[in-house]
């Protein structure tokens, strides 16, 4: 069992930068591949980031790559989303989730968090 808690989230001016954290309980987290998705409201969650357990390898979602950077701090059982350059479309509830390897975070059935609310104002 893997519990995941999400903070950092906030009211930011577009163009700035946040950091959100997923700190994680539960054993052999540094494992596991850990994901964000985000959710606007009257949209779909989406996929937003992800980095694996072993090689701590990363993938982007088009719309975030070259201003967010996911990585991960397997000592404080902690993933961290950097987000810069924030503009107001990616205002949404965001959420981290873990499983034992990517394809399960692809199909998003993996542990969840409760989520945190960024917005980002024009």
């Amino acid at each position: 069992q893997v519990q995941l808690v999400e903070s950092g989230g906030g009211v930011v001016q577009a163009g700035g930068s946040l950091r959100l954290s997923c700190a994680a309980s539960g054993r052999s987290f540094s494992t596991y591949a850990v994901g964000w998705f985000r959710q606007a409201p009257g949209k779909e969650r989406e996929f937003v980031a992800v980095i694996t357990g072993t090689f701590s390898t990363t993938r982007y979602a088009d719309s975030v790559k070259g201003r967010f950077t996911i990585s991960r701090d397997n000592a404080k059982n902690t993933v961290y989303l950097q987000m810069n350059s924030l503009k107001p479309e990616d205002t949404a509830v965001y959420y981290c989730t873990a499983a034992t390897n990517i394809y399960f975070i692809q199909a998003m059935s993996g542990y969840w968090g409760q989520g945190t609310q960024v917005t980002v104002s024009s």
